[in-house]
């Protein structure tokens, strides 16, 4: 049945049949998943917290299905920007009664997940099995404070590479299981669009020892005047506020705190808090004014983009502030005046603003300060004029030179006692004074083993002067335009220990709108994303665990201390925990809490408290193992191996630890027996093999002499940040078979209005029929792949043309034909690029590519290196693989490989 815009049905219509027009087929259609291992009884759920019917559901569908995700806290009643049950607001929905007025359940003897073992090469993968939701937490009974269905941290939140925790460091060690968290404390751009529970009286309760917050694993004690924390077990007191509304003056239910039954929590922070006033909001545009950017239009679009964002850009406080310095082989800085008030029935006065010229890059210094950051909402009408005329003011330039280096360190001079975001836009390499780069790249060093050092930093300045960005609070962000080498390898340092991004354009040009709207919307969403200012993550857990490393983009100012100049809301975050003592509590817990400054000027805490059980069984460790994090853990290791010994280190690595993790589950619990001459792994690790595989075959790591490094650092900057969902998809891409679609693909489900996608297809070229027309997305490109064959009629409703030789090939938007076919395509392929429907934030708009099976083979080798089950460029089909794989684990008196010892456990 089809449905219309407004979700009614639609009377039946007649299908058409492209692929009956060629011949019979049947090669392209994908099976239904595998069911899945039978398990305990509850073991979909997160036992002892008495989930309700539907959320379990709702909390773990943020990765399983993203067409059908609904928000954790939407499910409670909560609209964006309402409060939390029980805390400002009358009449909204209660939590349930605390545990100590419930019934006590009965206590169950085998609540983990058990361990359902499967054949790898007997059973092949099926794509379904890669998007399954990560194994349950099943806690014991009454474990948390108040039996609320949000006690425990979803997955969108925070994943554990393991959901039940071996209690010793040698069972661990004995697993060859990683043990770490993927956080992503945000998962939008904006707070309205994924609301979390404010705690607004500014009463917060705190461990004395460990720090730890108050949470929903707490024990309270002397009738309630005392509660126990779950981390180190000291006895604090219950704050006398906490059970009294100071707003209206009276006692107040404490079951019905927010931090008493949410795991995900904000809390209002009181003044000591803070070492100074909340920051403002402060943006500082470097732009590249070099005869590159002005001949490409980045100069015109960026400044056309700003000031078309300006009501964008977070200002509720009206303390926002603008400023921008323009470079080539001399600094430019731009004097803009305050708006000069306006009398009723009068003409608004402009004043120009004037341009300061420095050409000493030695010591550049700062001609008139105050002028050079202004208030936004007090110099709006003069910033808009400003905008409008910074095209013209370099319209004839010839001046191919670049000093960003000195600009840098002008701008970090100029904002660093307030703190802020620097934004680089340039087209050009780096050619001019402090931090002058060279051109390194040579051809004849990709693809061997000497390509690594492409992949270093060319000038130690961009490492120290990042250092000293995130000590002042100035965080960078890169937006790179280059037709020509750019060095990205370097300049990404920048972002990288500053909690900024690298954002890199390749060959773009304004000329061509498909580039021009791309980076239009990715900029302008970039500046109304909500951002936490002077931000530091700490995580904390039970007495025995610690945090060992941190991986992603800021600095690790202290041991467990991550600093973060701007808190970025597109991230996500990979922290090893280890095991330093002996574990004996049923379950353990971590928090992560994130203090930063809101874009409002409020200093805010975001509490996000997991708890995980512990067991001393290596089945139940293997059988809560989540296949997603430990792959995302394994990209942040490879990169850093990839920049620190080379790319062929990384790749090895990468294969020794799954041969590692096979061995290790073929000697110790399917004892010793290869399942029938097959690999075996349990059901929730089926998918490990094939996304190593495709972590190989990433352009970031991938073995290949065509791949410039350019193309490769930003790759690798990519797999050092991406949230989990979109990591999936980057290192194994979408794949949609369009002319088979099922009825209901392509339009709106009549229960929640998203566009419903057709079922994924296993990324080989078998199957890839020539009379098809397909989509692989990988996140960051779309190719659309029209086959040799394919039908005129397809062609006809989708392109608006029968022959395909008339098709634009390459970077292309799709057309619009008054059709059925055309519109459910656009449809789809917008659907596919919807990354809130994954649970994530992100600016990054895919480009799409439409590619003809006979034509440019340059485009079709590039869509066909996303195939990772083929065999491709310089790697490995999946067969061929999975045939390695089993041959290197049947070697049993072989010991596992000596470059194992280079990721020591």
């Amino acid at each position: 049945m089809e449905f219309n815009q407004q979700g009614a049905a639609l009377p039946p219509k007649k299908k058409r049949g492209y692929a009956q027009q060629a011949y019979e087929f049947g090669g392209n259609a994908v099976g239904a998943a595998p069911p899945p291992p039978p398990g305990p009884a509850g073991s979909a759920g997160y036992q002892g917290l008495d989930a309700q019917p539907g959320f379990q559901q709702g909390f773990q569908q943020g990765y399983n299905a993203p067409d059908q995700l609904s928000s954790q806290f939407g499910q409670m009643g909560l609209g964006p920007g309402q409060p939390a049950p029980g805390m400002t607001a009358p009449g909204m929905p209660q939590p349930p009664p605390p545990a100590h007025q419930q019934q006590q359940a009965p206590q169950q003897s085998a609540y983990l997940n058990q361990l359902q073992p499967s054949d790898l090469l007997g059973q092949p993968l099926n794509v379904f099995e890669l998007e399954q939701p990560p194994p349950a937490i099943n806690l014991p009974p009454n474990t948390s404070v108040t039996p609320s269905p949000h006690a425990n941290c979803p997955p969108k939140y925070i994943r554990s590479t393991l959901n039940t925790v071996p209690t010793t460091h040698s069972l661990l060690k004995k697993s060859k299981l990683p043990f770490a968290l993927v956080v992503q404390p945000y998962s939008s751009l904006h707070d309205i669009e994924d609301p979390v529970p404010v705690v607004s009286d500014q009463v917060i309760s705190r461990c004395r020892r460990c720090r730890s917050y108050i949470n929903t694993f707490v024990t309270f004690l002397d009738h309630g005047h005392r509660w126990r924390c779950n981390m180190c077990n000291l006895t604090n007191d219950v704050p006398q506020a906490f059970d009294w509304d100071t707003t209206n003056n009276k006692s107040v239910d404490r079951w019905h705190r927010a931090e008493l039954n949410y795991s995900v929590v904000e809390f209002i922070a009181p003044s000591e808090y803070m070492v100074r006033p909340p920051q403002p909001l402060v943006y500082l545009f470097l732009l590249d004014v070099s005869y590159a950017s002005v001949t490409n239009g980045l100069l015109a679009t960026a400044a056309r983009c700003i000031l078309e964002s300006l009501d964008r850009i977070p200002n509720a406080d009206r303390r926002t502030r603008l400023g921008f310095i323009a470079v080539d082989s001399a600094l430019h800085y731009f004097s803009i005046q305050r708006d000069i008030p306006v009398e009723e029935g009068a003409e608004p006065q402009i004043i120009e603003p004037s341009m300061l010229v420095v050409s000493d890059l030695e010591e550049p210094f700062l001609p008139t300060p105050e002028d050079l950051l202004v208030n936004l909402s007090e110099s709006r009408r003069n910033v808009e004029n400003f905008l409008e005329k910074l095209q013209s003011m370099f319209q004839d330039t010839q001046n191919g030179a670049s000093a960003m280096g000195a600009a840098l360190r002008a701008g970090h001079k100029l904002i660093s006692p307030v703190g802020g975001k620097i934004s680089v836009l340039t087209s050009m390499l780096p050619n001019l004074g402090f931090g002058k780069l060279e051109m390194r790249e040579d051809k004849k060093l990709l693809g061997t083993s000497n390509e690594g050092k492409l992949l270093q930093t060319g000038n130690s300045f961009y490492k120290s002067f990042a250092v000293e960005c995130s000590k002042n609070q100035v965080s960078i962000d890169m937006f790179l335009f280059s037709s020509q080498y750019q060095d990205v390898a370097s300049l990404s340092n920048l972002p990288r220990y500053t909690g900024g991004q690298t954002y890199f354009y390749p060959g773009w040009n304004a000329a061509r709108s498909e580039d021009a709207i791309k980076f239009a919307r990715e900029f302008s969403d970039y500046l109304s994303s909500e951002v936490g200012l002077e931000a530091v993550l700490r995580v904390r857990a039970t007495t025995g665990l610690r945090m060992s490393s941190f991986y992603g983009n800021f600095f690790n100012r202290s041991s467990d201390l991550c600093a973060f100049p701007a808190f970025p809301r597109d991230q996500s975050y990979v922290i090893e925990v280890a095991i330093d003592e002996t574990v004996t509590k049923p379950f353990v817990c971590m928090q992560a809490a994130v203090l930063h400054t809101t874009c409002n000027g409020e200093r805010r805490i975001r509490v996000l408290t997991l708890a995980l059980p512990t067991t001393e069984s290596l089945s139940h460790v293997y059988a809560s193992a989540d296949q997603q994090a430990i792959t995302e853990f394994y990209s942040h290791k490879a990169v850093e191996r990839a920049l620190g010994s080379g790319l062929d280190a990384a790749r090895d690595a990468l294969q020794a630890k799954i041969i590692e993790i096979l061995q290790t589950y073929r000697k110790e619990l399917a004892g010793g027996n290869m399942g029938g001459g097959g690999l075996q792994l349990p059901y929730n690790l089926r998918g490990l093999p094939v996304l190593f595989l495709g972590l190989m075959k990433n352009v970031g790591l991938r073995k290949s002499a065509q791949i410039p490094s350019d193309l490769r650092a930003a790759a690798l900057c990519l797999l050092s940040t991406l949230p989990l969902p979109l990591m999936m998809q980057y290192i194994y891409p979408k794949l949609y078979s369009f002319h088979d679609l099922p009825d209901s693909a392509g339009h709106p489900d009549p229960q929640t209005g998203e566009i419903i996608l057709p079922p994924p297809c296993n990324l080989s070229s078998e199957r890839i029929v020539p009379y098809g027309l397909y989509l692989i997305d990988d996140g960051v490109n779309q190719f659309l792949w029209v086959g040799r064959d394919a039908v005129p009629a397809l062609l006809l409703d989708v392109f608006g043309i029968e022959d395909k030789n008339g098709i634009k090939q390459g970077k292309s938007t799709m057309p619009v034909v008054d059709n059925e076919m055309n519109e459910r395509v656009r449809a789809i392929i917008e659907k596919s690029r919807d990354h809130r429907a994954k649970g994530v934030g992100s600016i990054t708009v895919p480009s799409l590519y439409v590619i003809r099976e006979d034509g440019d083979p340059s485009l079709k080798l590039w869509a066909q290196t996303l195939l990772v089950e083929d065999r491709a460029d310089q790697g490995v089909s999946l067969a061929q693989w999975m045939g390695m794989l089993r041959e290197k684990v049947s070697e049993e008196e072989v010991p596992v490989p000596l470059i194992l010892s280079t990721w020591p456990d």
